[in-house]
Order: C-alpha cells, then sequence, then structure tokens
C-alpha cells in the first residue's frame, strides 16, 4: 500500500517547522510543489508566496509551480499539477475553493496525487476541503448561515474545524461529530498543524489540537459482528 500524507492547518501560514520539515521529507522525485490559491482582486500571490516557499527552500525544497483557481484550468496547468511532488491549498474563501476544486478536472487530479503518496496539505479553507464533507460555519460563509458541501475524501470518517479558537467552534465541531456519526473529529486551533499518516494523527505543531474519538460499544456476539451503529461513547483527547 501507498503511504498518504495529509498535512492540515487550522489557520494560515507558514508552515510551524517540524510539520514543514516532515512535508518536505514526503516530497520524492523531481516535479514541483503546487501553489493552489484563488486570486484576489488587487493582491499578488507572488508577492504573498514566499511565506509558504521560504520555510520549505530552507528544508530543500526550491521547485514550485503557483496555480490561480479558475473555473477552467488550462491544460498545462493540470498537466503542471499531475507531475507535482507535493500539493498546497491556500486559504482564502472557502466556498470558492469548494466550488473550484471539488469535481473538476483539478480536484480529480489532486485526489489521483494523493492516492499515489503525494503530500498534500491544506491551510484552513485548504484543511476544510479534506475530510468527505466540507463544513463552512457561519462565520465563513458569504450568506452568514451554515454550509456543508462535498468534500475531497483524503480524510473519510471524520469531521473538521478550523480556527477553532477564535471562531468559537466547540459546539460546531461537537454537533458534526454526533450527527455524522464520525469515528474522528478535529479541532483545529490558529496556530496547530497535524500530519496524519494513512489517515492516522502521527504528529502536532502548535497550541493542541482537540481530537474527538468514538470507541465501540457492544456485547460480544459472534455470530453478528459489531457495526459502526453501535458505537455509543465519545472520548477527547
Amino acid at each position: 500500500m501507498t503511504n498518504q500524507h495529509l498535512f492540515l492547518f487550522g489557520g494560515g501560514p507558514p508552515f510551524p517547522p517540524t510539520l514543514c520539515a516532515a512535508f518536505a521529507d514526503c516530497v520524492d522525485g523531481p516535479g514541483p510543489v503546487a501553489l493552489l490559491y484563488v486570486p484576489r482582486p488587487g493582491s499578488s500571490f507572488s508577492s504573498y508566496a514566499p511565506v509558504y516557499t521560504d520555510a520549505l527552500a530552507a528544508c530543500g525544497i526550491t521547485d514550485f509551480f503557483h496555480l490561480p483557481l479558475s473555473p477552467h484550468p488550462t491544460d498545462g496547468q493540470l498537466q503542471q499539477l499531475s507531475k507535482s511532488t507535493g500539493i498546497i491549498i491556500s486559504g482564502g474563501e472557502t466556498e470558492c475553493y469548494q466550488d473550484y476544486i471539488l469535481n473538476t478536472p483539478i480536484g480529480a487530479v489532486i485526489q489521483e496525487r494523493y492516492r499515489s503518496g503525494v503530500p498534500v496539505a491544506g491551510f484552513s479553507a485548504g484543511a476544510l476541503l479534506a475530510p468527505d464533507e466540507c463544513r463552512i460555519p457561519a462565520i465563513d460563509q458569504r450568506d452568514g448561515r451554515d454550509l456543508v458541501l462535498e468534500g475531497l475524501g483524503l480524510l473519510p470518517d471524520a469531521v473538521l474545524s478550523v480556527h477553532y479558537d477564535t471562531w468559537d467552534e466547540v459546539a460546531n465541531l461537537q454537533q458534526a461529530f454526533i450527527t455524522t456519526g464520525s469515528l474522528y473529529g478535529y479541532g483545529l486551533p490558529e496556530r496547530t498543524g497535524i500530519y496524519l499518516n494513512n489517515n492516522q494523527l502521527v504528529r502536532q505543531e502548535g497550541p493542541l489540537p482537540v481530537v474527538l474519538k468514538r470507541t465501540e460499544e457492544h456485547i460480544c456476539q459472534p455470530s453478528s459482528p459489531p457495526s459502526k451503529a453501535s458505537s455509543g461513547k465519545i472520548t477527547e483527547s
């Protein structure tokens, strides 16, 4: 089985040093690290990009490809993305990122590269895209209401909140965890990052994340294996 590497951050860049080094260690072979972003009127991503790239350059990663997201990516952009050895999805308006990535050629390439072992990092909005469901809280939504959209499925059977401290996401994460019946819930404070290897949390940096886990409680009945529906205990670490 190919190892899969997912890095999720509760706020914006830069990479914290330990997780930056871990991401760089997962980059394998020639090819660029792709930086995906939604262009903002009146601002230049090229001038902002060093907040991502400087830390990675210090870890030996120097080849980067900037991919401005749009409804119509070019063939050249898709070819470059398909050759990427790392993918970073930036922050911004989550709904725009979801619109430009999910069920598009770009989203399909991201999923394929991830399954092939290419590390994927998501900051804020980029992190919210990782689970099966992209859950956008009212504070981050243009109409001021909670929104549940399709996610990339890189982090299955889990729900996720970012800006956990500054957006006061305690109730939203608990409710999503209970409503979906997910096995895990992750609440990432502003300066927190986590690294999941094959969907298992193996490293964190910054303020401690909130991790909700669902444990199986059942009576042993050999003729009737326990199902996920029998889960009933929530633990927090």
